[in-house]
């Protein structure tokens, strides 16, 4: 789906905090949206979770930087980290360059996959999302 000039794979869930998931069984790849890395600039930094580190849907699971903002990416289902991108230590730019493929954040081993029902897709997502833009438009 595209959103003004965000784009948001139909594919995937979304959180409230501008995090995405791709769920496949009960693993979810995490990251941070279009939108959310349009808006923050380019990524200069991150503190990756721990591998084991048990998050909560909601909660924060990485530390961002850019240019021009400092911030966490939220986890948007809970669960364990039982994988992490090593390589955005290096090459943080992936989640500016290719948010939803090489830029993934974490991978969660979820521990209620019932937690979806609390994200948004299709028409909820395109009014939040909408909402959001012209919040930051003020």
């Amino acid at each position: 789906m595209q959103i003004a000039t965000y784009n948001f794979p139909d594919d995937l869930y979304y959180d409230d905090k501008h995090s995405w998931a791709r769920i496949e069984g009960d693993i979810a790849t995490v990251g941070l949206t279009d939108f959310s890395q349009q808006l923050a600039g380019a990524f200069i930094h991150i503190n990756l979770p721990k591998k084991g580190k048990t998050v909560a849907q909601g909660k924060p699971l990485a530390a961002v930087e850019s240019g021009k903002w400092v911030g966490r990416a939220y986890a948007p289902v809970s669960g364990e980290v039982i994988e992490v991108n090593e390589s955005l230590k290096k090459q943080t730019g992936l989640m500016n360059t290719d948010p939803y493929g090489e830029g993934w954040i974490a991978r969660i081993k979820m521990s209620n996959p019932a937690e979806t029902a609390n994200l948004l897709q299709g028409e909820a997502l395109k009014a939040f999302i909408e909402a959001e833009i012209a919040k930051h438009q003020k």
